[in-house]
């Protein structure tokens, strides 16, 4: 049996984004996205879950330090989507819909090349308290 045992770090941000596809009908965006469509955008507190699951390191006793792993989420995620607008100040979603679903798989791309590769890696986020999603499933 491993010791392989998680470790979390819980992280928020405030965002705003639209969520719209071009390729449709403005009556077809409001209709699939709703009050997510609002032309003039709306924002969420998003929470912030990052699980990384490892091995305990026998000189340490940690699998990561969670003072290290604060540091690369707020200088990776924080400093890049605190208080932005996705769809217009972010690189990441110049072209992407900002769902929540993808605003997580995005997280993990750029939080698991930072991370040594014995790290599992998943990602928790809540775009409400009621509405949250989880990469990898």
């Amino acid at each position: 049996m491993s010791n392989k045992i998680a470790v979390y770090r819980k992280e928020h941000f405030n965002a705003a984004h639209r969520l719209h596809n071009p390729n449709l009908s403005d009556a077809e965006n409001a209709s699939i996205f709703g009050k997510c469509n609002y032309p003039n955008y709306h924002g969420h507190n998003y929470e912030l879950v990052v699980k990384v699951i490892g091995e305990i390191n026998p000189e340490t006793g940690y699998v990561i330090d969670l003072k290290l792993l604060g540091d690369l989420i707020k200088k990776e995620i924080i400093e890049r989507f605190d208080h932005k607008n996705l769809n217009l100040d972010t690189l990441e979603f110049k072209s992407l819909n900002p769902t929540a679903e993808n605003i997580a798989i995005v997280i993990y791309n750029l939080l698991k090349p930072k991370l040594d590769k014995c790290y599992d890696l998943k990602i928790l986020l809540y775009e409400t308290e009621r509405n949250f999603v989880e990469f990898p499933a």
